[in-house]
């Protein structure tokens, strides 16, 4: 997902992209996974999280190829779209296979570590962003360094137990029973399983339909994921990773290579904010790591858009090519950029950074321990299927506009608007997340039942 903060600088020179073809080569992998997200929860509920983790890491093999032979604007669309079917099925599966393995005392810790190697797998896009910034047809290098991780995942997750609550599911106890022992270590599993059980008796009961019935509170559940997923998009953590070096670009960092050079930083930064949350989740609840996540991110992004009144950004300049005829636009556009003050540029930076240092303690990891845990077992792979629907949706919307918009209003009031999404989702947060930290699925199932 983050490559293309680098790729798309040099596609842009190779390819000559306008501002619209720029946000469809980002969008098509967005596209693809809003297509898969329609149908994924049906699959990963039919054949399990384990065996869809495996699925999409070969489709990312295939999608990665794709691009690396891409010669055309329509076949980048295709691999691109191939690639994001992928992420989104394993997204959820993922997050949904942790929840189910992990004990409930290290769930946060386990969920959370993913998203955490999440932004590590970040940090290594935009630095290889950078090494191949200036090598003709980087881009190419850039799109082939997925292929080695997503083979070692394939490989790997063959040497990994199903879920016991899928094999309970699917009527397989004495398989459940055999794969719990071991990834508890100890024969004292009996309290478990037959929570496990009696939670999915009462659960078989669901069909898709009752997401959207007051049976158990599954509606307000359902809202609760699905404004949940609108912030985790509208506040903009998509456009800075997606538009990092072209946001870098705009406010001062002027080459290719400087911009993704600063863009690297984003990665460290996400890496390094998102490990108290994975140390710490567990004991202070993701509740409040949200409150104080969506807090600063308005500050930080309210102080942004100010420093960024005073910046003559140029955002559209890279959008365009260096033509004869737009030659005398790009030129006073680049004129403009060359005259920021270092003072501001560098400012812009440090309110970045500390936007992306408190959207990586809190909605970054929190948002997928908060949805696989509220939904019940019987129905949670569908659950989660609708609201990554709708969760795509947004960043589909988010990202296929972002540039336009900068075009038509400038980007110190997008920021602004993301300052006030971020507000919103404070009080959101406030009102409706429940604390589940050391609960168990089952425990926060039926709490959430109540009226």
């Amino acid at each position: 997902m983050a490559v293309i903060s680098g790729a798309l600088l040099q596609l842009q020179d190779t390819l000559a992209f306008t501002c619209h073809e720029q946000e469809m080569v980002v969008s098509s992998l967005l596209l693809g996974a809003l297509l898969s997200s329609l149908f994924g929860g049906f699959i990963i509920d039919k054949y399990g999280r384990r065996i869809v983790i495996i699925g999409t890491s070969f489709l990312i093999l295939i999608g990665s190829i794709i691009l690396i032979c891409v010669m055309s604007y329509t076949v980048l669309i295709i691999g691109r779209v191939l690639v994001g079917i992928a992420i989104s099925l394993s997204s959820v599966s993922t997050c949904l296979y942790l929840a189910e393995i992990a004990p409930q005392n290290r769930r946060g810790l386990l969920v959370s570590l993913n998203e955490l190697m999440i932004v590590f797998g970040v940090l290594l896009a935009y630095a290889f962003n950078y090494v191949f910034a200036t090598v003709s047809n980087g881009w190419k290098y850039m799109f082939g360094l997925v292929i080695p991780p997503a083979f070692l995942q394939a490989a790997a997750m063959f040497f990994l137990p199903i879920s016991p609550r899928f094999l309970i599911k699917k009527g397989k106890n004495e398989s459940a029973t055999y794969v719990l022992r071991k990834l508890r270590a100890s024969n004292d599993i009996d309290e478990e399983l037959n929570s496990i059980t009696a939670s999915l008796k009462e659960e078989q009961q669901y069909r898709f339909w009752d997401l959207f019935s007051s049976k158990d509170n599954m509606r307000a559940r359902l809202l609760i994921g699905v404004v949940l997923v609108i912030f985790h998009q509208a506040t903009g953590q998509p456009n800075i990773l997606y538009y990092a070096s072209t946001i870098l670009k705009s406010v001062g960092f002027h080459s290719n290579n400087a911009a993704t050079l600063a863009s690297t930083g984003i990665g460290a930064v996400k890496v390094a904010s998102t490990i108290p949350a994975v140390l710490f989740v567990d004991r202070v609840g993701s509740r409040t790591f949200l409150l104080v996540g969506s807090a600063v991110m308005a500050v930080s992004l309210t102080a942004m858009g100010i420093v960024s009144l005073g910046i003559p950004t140029g955002l559209t300049s890279v959008c365009v090519r260096h033509t004869d005829i737009n030659q005398t636009h790009w030129i006073n556009n680049a004129t403009r950029i060359d005259r920021v003050p270092s003072t501001l540029k560098w400012l812009s930076l440090a309110c970045l950074l500390v936007y992306i240092a408190a959207f990586s303690i809190s909605l970054g990891p929190m948002v997928w321990l908060v949805l696989s845990e509220i939904f019940p077992l019987g129905v949670r792979g569908r659950a989660m299927s609708v609201v990554i629907a709708v969760s795509w949706v947004v960043n589909l919307l988010v990202s296929m506009t972002f540039l336009t918009v900068i075009e038509k209003i400038g980007l110190p009031y997008v920021l602004f608007i993301y300052a006030v999404m971020s507000c919103a989702l404070l009080v959101f947060v406030f009102l409706f997340i429940p604390e589940t930290k050391r609960q168990s699925l089952e425990q926060i199932s039926k709490k959430l039942a109540e009226k």
